[in-house]
């Protein structure tokens, strides 16, 4: 019978840092790495020096001209002034020199160029005085032999690495990098390049870990995937602690029945943490094996990151005798609320942006397998497990992922999802660099309200009113001050039924997703596509208690196509080029306008002026057209303004 165990006590997380760092010195374990020398050179770079590193040489090594001109004796042009010109002989009291050349002996100044104002074989003529040591870069100005020139514990940059060349330095003793092995487990894991089939996924999570080992300075090393079978993972640890400094199994930390971690740390270590009171990553697993610190980091990629950030990369600073450098931080608004669970430490990832002024965050997708959410993030919030979540429109603390100028310089779209949409983000990126689309999808109704609430610079709609049959303008109207807003179009698209290929359930119109045996996969509530459907559906008058999977939400286009593709639903409405991307069929159902909703002001914004140069360039028509069931023949008009 497999294994099945109730575990993870959940500890609070200070205090699991506490029992690990605390159980690590329990056993005499010395953390901080022995000093390896390292030859000056760009390989030298972001290494750690392990003791301080004096000069050899000073530099300069001698007393050196700093300009072309000629070298004197300044006492003899004391005096010289445009009345009273001073001639000095050439090859007695004055000598022409260049730039670095050793000032000769007998020497202490050095006139440029530019001020002699006649030179001739018997005679140099000045009219302005030399003063001592002028223009001359005497021995040790910048480095005196003997003086300290890096400190121990200094991470090398590429200005050291010429300070220490010049200083005569050219071998130093830095830390050893930590060597972490990285174990990834599970019956289900096949290699990047193989094609997986189903059941199987691709191991990158590897590759996430071994970067950020890379990043923080340490040295990873890379293990094929380990089976899950206790016998084989327990001598994959045992050999990989002979050889690493960090011992890290990714995957196989929870609670299921193949996950054996934590009882082959207690086996042959000892287990001083198994679960952690934080979301993503409550299955982390810290101990010790043979003398060496243990990581059981979760399976999940985000769960993993995070777990990485918390315990992995304190401990490498520790073994470096780094601070872990805190992450810049700004304060922001809630584009959304945020429920958590109390008790819990969550960290939530978000999309920042700059709006009128002030920082807004909108929340990402918060699954601990959503790779993309790590891919789009610009930061994340604490929510401390004392709390039970953020409401809309509050004040939050952002740990930032991206640079501030990035943020700074992006569009903040918030609104329904397109394609062409994704589209302009990468185009717009690739002419502008520095300029970027932060996009989030929450629905055209989530886009108009967070205009309405100043959180966006445009939203992307195509709400279809029922009593006038027009897109959009009717909702302005309804829900904004409209003499503030403008509606300028990105396309027409094709609406309509996305079924499997070949289309085995005959589906031919709305009323056939009422039928017994056929299941639906919906848009949030608030989405155009959504409120379509509900025009359709009483238009026919079929309830949407009849509708089997009305209830299962997707938030995007792609996420309905891709439930019909794996057939989690029979049918969903969608547009054609998520269809067509999936190599799905389409039953069209009608066409409607998406605009992009915007203020006046940002109208007439630089940044509105590439966004408008990018959606009415040939390159993104010909792009968008290519994706089928779009009409660009208005992209970039503006639509209406009251």
């Amino acid at each position: 019978m497999k294994k099945r165990d109730v575990y993870l006590i959940g500890t609070p997380l200070q205090e699991a840092k506490d029992k690990f760092f605390c159980g690590l010195a329990s056993h005499g374990l010395d953390l901080r790495m022995e000093s390896e020398p390292v030859h000056v050179d760009v390989g030298a770079l972001s290494r750690i020096t392990g003791e301080p590193v004096f000069a050899r040489l000073s530099s300069p090594l001698y007393h050196s001209c700093a300009m072309d001109g000629i070298a004197t004796r300044s006492h003899l042009t004391f005096g010289a002034s445009e009345t009273n010109p001073r001639r000095l002989r050439p090859g007695e009291d004055a000598v022409f020199v260049d730039t670095g050349d050793p000032l000769p002996k007998g020497f202490d100044s050095v006139i440029m160029v530019e001020d002699l104002i006649e030179t001739t074989e018997d005679s140099v003529t000045i009219i302005a005085p030399s003063k001592p040591w002028q223009h001359v870069r005497t021995v040790g100005e910048d480095i005196v032999g003997t003086e300290l020139v890096l400190p121990e514990n200094h991470k090398i940059r590429a200005q050291d690495l010429g300070a220490l060349l010049a200083a005569g330095v050219t071998q130093v003793m830095a830390r050893r990098k930590p060597k972490v092995v990285i174990i990834p487990t599970g019956d289900e894991l096949v290699p990047p390049g193989v094609t997986p089939e189903t059941g199987d996924i691709i191991e990158f999570n590897s590759r996430i870990i071994g970067g950020l080992v890379q990043e923080w300075g340490g040295e990873p090393v890379f293990w094929d995937v380990v089976p899950d079978e206790p016998e084989a993972l327990t001598e994959a640890v045992r050999k990989a602690s002979l050889s690493a400094d960090i011992v890290v199994v990714n995957a196989g930390s929870s609670a299921g029945s193949e996950d054996y971690t934590a009882d082959i740390v207690k086996s042959i270590g000892e287990l001083f943490v198994h679960g952690v009171a934080i979301k993503p990553g409550k299955p982390t697993i810290l101990g010790i094996v043979a003398g060496k610190p243990f990581l059981g980091i979760p399976g999940y990629p985000v769960s993993a990151a995070l777990s990485c950030e918390l315990f992995l990369l304190p401990l490498l600073a520790k073994m470096l005798g780094r601070k872990v450098e805190e992450r810049k931080k700004i304060n922001a608004i809630s584009a959304r609320r945020i429920v958590s669970v109390p008790g819990m430490d969550e960290f939530v990832r978000v999309k920042v942006g700059k709006v009128r002024g002030r920082y807004v965050a909108s929340p990402l997708a918060r699954g601990a397998g959503a790779i993309m959410s790590l891919v789009r993030a610009d930061g994340y919030i604490e929510i401390p497990g004392s709390s039970q979540g953020i409401l809309e429109s509050s004040e939050v603390t952002v740990n930032l992922l991206r640079d501030l100028d990035e943020i700074d310089n992006a569009i903040v779209a918030i609104g329904s999802h397109d394609l062409a949409l994704d589209l302009v983000g990468s185009l717009l990126a690739g002419k502008y660099p520095g300029v970027s689309l932060s996009s989030t999808h929450v629905g055209s109704m989530g886009g108009i309200m967070a205009m309405r609430r100043g959180e966006a610079h445009i939203a992307g709609i195509h709400l279809l009113d029922e009593e006038t049959g027009e897109y959009n303008v009717p909702y302005v109207k309804r829900y904004l001050d409209a003499k503030d807003y403008v509606l300028v179009n990105l396309v027409y698209r094709e609406q309509g039924l996305i079924v499997a290929s070949g289309n085995p359930k005959n589906i031919q119109g709305v009323s056939d997703i009422a039928r017994p045996g056929i299941s639906f996969v919906n848009r949030q509530r608030g989405a155009g596509t959504r409120i379509l459907l509900d025009l359709e559906l009483k238009k026919l008058g079929i309830g949407e208690d009849r509708i089997s999977g009305y209830e299962h939400e997707e938030y995007t286009h792609m996420g309905v196509a891709a439930s019909v593709a794996n057939n989690v639903a029979d049918v969903g409405l969608g547009i054609r080029s998520a269809a067509k991307a999936l190599g799905l069929d389409f039953v069209p159902i009608a066409w409607e306008r998406y605009d992009l909703l915007m203020t006046r002001e940002f109208l007439h914004a630089s940044s509105m002026d590439k966004l408008f140069g990018i959606i009415s360039s040939r390159q993104f028509k010909d792009q968008v057209l290519s994706l089928g069931g779009y009409d660009v023949s208005s992209s970039g008009e503006v639509m209406w303004e009251a």
